[in-house]
């Protein structure tokens, strides 16, 4: 359960309906971490911190190519992503194209995917 009597430590960035994401929410919510939910499609995401996680963690681990949005892109769009603004620049415009989940401490630390383990350790070592 979301403890809402503590200030949140962590943020968890993504799409709602993603399977995925489903899965990390209620690994939290299970194991009682308190946290905020933050939707890129209900709640957008603003350049300036989709750019610092870029920069902490790369655009190659931000950007989703697995996914159906990517796939359905131009190719011209597609090849034109080469560096971290141009990912950047797609990635505000196609916002499914984040990989997600995306685990945020209040120290700024990032995590990126969803396993139980990785998350345990992250929680203990940001936490």
């Amino acid at each position: 359960m979301i403890n809402n009597e503590t200030t949140p430590c962590l943020t968890l960035y993504g799409i709602k309906n993603c399977d995925t994401m489903r899965k990390a929410r209620r690994f939290l919510e299970e194991q009682g971490i308190a946290f905020r939910f933050h939707d890129y499609r209900a709640d957008g995401i603003d350049s300036r911190r989709l750019s610092a996680f870029v920069d902490t963690l790369g655009y190659e681990t931000l950007l989703n190519k697995r996914g159906t949005t990517w796939r359905n892109l131009p190719e011209e769009l597609r090849d034109n992503v080469q560096d971290n603004a141009s990912a950047v620049r797609v990635m505000l415009e196609h916002p499914a194209v984040i990989k997600r989940p995306l685990l945020c401490a209040a120290n700024g630390h990032l995590l990126a995917g969803f396993s139980p383990s990785t998350y345990l350790t992250f929680i203990q070592e940001n936490v």
